[in-house]
C-alpha cells in the first residue's frame, strides 16, 4: 500500500484506557498440556515412556508450584487447560479452580486447527467444554487455540457458545474487540469478541522445550529467559500494553524455572501501576470501555 486509507483489517487496534492508578496490565497465564500436546500430533508417542512422564512432570509437579508462587503473592491468574487433561487430572483442575483462578478454554486433545472445517473445530470446542463442566462444574468464558493456530471461522463458533474474549491473535499488544464474522467467519453485523493478544516471545516452549524427535530446540538458560521478559515487561509497561506470559508447567514448573516466574510476578507486583489480574477479569474490564469492533479478514493470496 502506497497511500491512501487503510482497508478496515489493517486499522490498528485503538489505545487502552486501564483503570485509575495503572498505566499498563499484566497477566499470567499457564497452557496446563501435559500428555495431550504430544498426543494430538504424534498418537504413537503414549507408548513412549519417557516422553509421556516429562509431560506428566506439568500437573503432578509444575502446577503445585505455580500455585504455591500465586498464593505467596496474592496473585490470581488464568489456566488454559484441554479437555483430555481435566479428565486425566481432575483433582489438579479442582485444584486450580479452588485456588481461585480463572479456568479456560484450550481444546479437547490439544487438536490443531490448521486446516479443519468449522464443523469439525465445533466438536473440539464442545467436547473440551463439556469436560471442564463435568471435570470443575465451570463453564469458561476464554480461550486459547492450542498451539495458537486458530481458523477464520474460531470468533463465530466461541461467540455461539457464550464466550467473553480469545488469547489467540499476534496483530497487537494491547486487548481490543474482535468482530464476529458469520457462517465461516465472513465479516457480518453481530457481536464481537474481546481479543487479548499473546506473541511467541512471551511463551517459554520456545526458551526450554526439548523432547527428541518431537520438539528438538536448545534448552536456554532461565537467566537468559528472565532477562527477555524482564525487558518486555518494562517496556509495555510504558506503552500502556498488556503483558500476557504464557507458560507451561512442565517446563515452567521446573526448580530453576520457577524462581525465575517468582521473581517476574514480584517485578511485575512492585512497579505499583500495573494491573495484574487474569486475563478474564482484564476481558471483562475492555468490554466496558465500548471499543470500536476491529475486522479482520483473510487475504486473497494473488
Amino acid at each position: 500500500m502506497t497511500g491512501g486509507r487503510a482497508p478496515a483489517g489493517a486499522r490498528p487496534a485503538e489505545p487502552i484506557s486501564w483503570p485509575e492508578g495503572y498505566r499498563a496490565a499484566a497477566s499470567f497465564s499457564f497452557d496446563v498440556d501435559a500428555e495431550s500436546a504430544i498426543l494430538y500430533s504424534s498418537p504413537g508417542s503414549g507408548r513412549r515412556a519417557g516422553v509421556m512422564s516429562h509431560q506428566s512432570y506439568g500437573p503432578l509437579v509444575g502446577v503445585p508450584r505455580i500455585l504455591d508462587v500465586l498464593h505467596r503473592h496474592g496473585v490470581r491468574a488464568t489456566f488454559f487447560v484441554p479437555g483430555y487433561t481435566a479428565e486425566r487430572y481432575p483433582w489438579v483442575v479442582r485444584d486450580i479452580v479452588a485456588a481461585g483462578h480463572e479456568l479456560a478454554h484450550h481444546g479437547y486433545l490439544h487438536e490443531s486447527l490448521e486446516g479443519v472445517d468449522p464443523e469439525t473445530e465445533a466438536g473440539y470446542l464442545d467436547r473440551g467444554l463439556q469436560a471442564l463442566e463435568d471435570v470443575a462444574g465451570v463453564r469458561p468464558v476464554g480461550y486459547r487455540a492450542p498451539m495458537w493456530e486458530p481458523t477464520w471461522a474460531t470468533p463465530t463458533l466461541l461467540a455461539e457458545r457464550g464466550f467473553l474474549y480469545d488469547s489467540s491473535l499476534m496483530d497487537a499488544d494491547v486487548p481490543y474487540e474482535l468482530k464476529v464474522g458469520g457462517s465461516g467467519g465472513a465479516a457480518s453485523s453481530g457481536g464481537s469478541l474481546v481479543e487479548l493478544p499473546i506473541h511467541w516471545s512471551l511463551d517459554d516452549w520456545e526458551q526450554y522445550c526439548f523432547l527428541p524427535g518431537i520438539n528438538e530446540a536448545a534448552i536456554e538458560s532461565p537467566a537468559k529467559v528472565e532477562e527477555m521478559w524482564r525487558l518486555e515487561l518494562a517496556a509495555m509497561r510504558e506503552l500502556g500494553c498488556l503483558f500476557t506470559l504464557t507458560n507451561h508447567p512442565f517446563l515452567t514448573g521446573r526448580a530453576s524455572r520457577i524462581a525465575v516466574l517468582d521473581r517476574l510476578i514480584g517485578s511485575a507486583l512492585a512497579y505499583g501501576d500495573v494491573w495484574v489480574a487474569p486475563l478474564g477479569e482484564i476481558a471483562g474490564y475492555v468490554r466496558t470501555l465500548g471499543l470500536t469492533p476491529r475486522t479482520l479478514t483473510e487475504p486473497t493470496v494473488p
